[in-house]
């Protein structure tokens, strides 16, 4: 069986090359959360609000409509295809990584997890399911750690030193 090489020993262009991806990929990311953040308050009722709209709260500090099945079927298609893509190249650079057991399992498999409980949830939210938005926040936020975790992971091990050459 051929095993992986590791990502200690790749070609220093290679190195630069995904240092830059995961740099702008996280740019975007962070970028995205702050948006998340602005829409929503970081709450379930802010996710509510988001989706289903407030326009019957006539003390709300910001009104907000309900989006169409068209917006959101958008919003979730754009997010599943966009993220399922992130988080398997991402979870391609981890398997280059020397990490093993739990974290490493951790890391390929939970985002691809969390991209479908977030925006399938979301989906779900809008159908009238409203327990949902606990699940799209826990999911959103497991989605988020996940992320962060795998660029240091992955950028720790791009330019840890090493006396070994396989």
């Amino acid at each position: 069986m051929n095993k992986i090489p590791s990502i200690q020993f790749f070609p220093r262009e290679i190195k630069v090359l995904i240092a830059l991806f995961l740099i702008v990929v996280s740019t975007g990311f962070l970028s995205a959360l702050q948006f998340v953040n602005l829409t929503t308050d970081g709450n379930p009722k802010g996710i509510e609000e988001n989706y289903l709209g407030n326009e019957e709260d006539l003390e709300a500090a910001e009104m907000k409509f309900a989006k169409s099945e068209r917006q959101i079927l958008n919003i979730v298609h754009t997010h599943v295809l966009a993220m399922g893509m992130l988080f398997f190249i991402l979870a391609l650079l981890i398997s280059t990584t020397p990490i093993k057991s739990f974290w490493r399992s951790f890391l390929l498999i939970e985002p691809l997890i969390s991209v479908l409980l977030t925006f399938g949830g979301i989906y779900l939210l809008f159908k009238g399911i409203l327990w949902m938005k606990y699940v799209i926040m826990v999911s959103g936020l497991l989605m988020t750690f996940s992320f962060i975790v795998s660029v240091l992971v992955i950028l720790f091990w791009l330019y840890k030193k090493t006396d070994k050459i396989p």
